[in-house]
């Protein structure tokens, strides 16, 4: 319901609705339930998240039953142990494996950037796999998104990987004119650090990624900051706790 309605006050007309709810895939149909006849969408973790550790026909079997449940999106999680092992043939087959399955569906792939463990690694792993993805398919704007983290690991989306990303990003664009998604996601708690990526991405790729069908933020602990400083704007002070519902 939250999803739908963010802020539960006068300003409500002002706020939109989120650009999707990401839940595990046995919560589906929950969801799909509760957002009937919304634009919000259903957004489904699969693939083993957040480990990504199980055999890949479970990982397809797991963004199967997700879409099979309802799911518009499919957040999964790449195989970091292959990718620092050098496996990247091994990588790329994975996601292309897991869009296979995906159809139409759009698809979010999760680097894990805090176990990527350096600049140069997140920036290859990003190239990967967004080549990966996008090869061979006629791939429209914003099917494909790369995201920072799971929100299971520390550090997560920090500035220094979000613009890693968003430089890939950039050089895909400039390549073949594909348009791919970025998702920040993990850390990301206050209304001014939002604003920071705001600028940093219209810096970096331009304001046509300023929407939701090209950029999102992982918002599960934002959301909170973000009423508060919205209610600030009309009441000249910070919103109590009981104000505002607390995530």
């Amino acid at each position: 319901q939250r999803a739908m309605r963010p802020c539960p006050v006068p300003l409500d007309p002002l706020v939109p609705p989120v650009a999707a709810v990401c839940v595990y895939p046995r919560l589906v149909p929950v969801v799909r339930e509760a957002l009937l006849g919304s634009r919000v969408h259903v957004a489904s973790v699969a693939t083993g998240f957040p480990s990504g550790q199980a055999p890949l026909d479970t990982r397809l079997q797991d963004t199967q039953a997700a879409l099979s449940a309802g799911a518009d999106e499919i957040d999964m999680v790449i195989s970091r142990g292959a990718f620092l092992a050098g496996r990247f043939d091994e990588v790329a087959a994975e996601i292309q494996a897991v869009q296979e399955v995906c159809g139409d569906a759009h698809l979010k792939i999760i680097l894990e950037t805090g176990e990527l463990e350096t600049p140069d690694n997140i920036r290859r792993c990003a190239d990967l796999v967004i080549d990966a993805a996008c090869r061979g398919r006629d791939i429209e704007d914003g099917a494909v998104f790369v995201k920072t983290s799971t929100g299971k690991v520390s550090p997560a989306a920090t500035m220094p990987s979000v613009l890693l990303l968003l430089e890939a990003v950039r050089r895909h664009f400039t390549a073949t004119g594909v348009r791919v998604g970025v998702k920040p996601a993990g850390g990301i708690r206050t209304a001014k650090a939002a604003l920071h990526l705001l600028v940093m991405v219209r810096e970096t790729v331009g304001p046509a990624w300023l929407s939701p069908h090209l950029f999102r933020i992982g918002a599960s602990s934002l959301l909170d900051d973000l009423i508060r400083q919205l209610l600030w704007t009309s009441r000249g002070h910070y919103a109590a706790m009981h104000d505002v519902a607390v995530t």
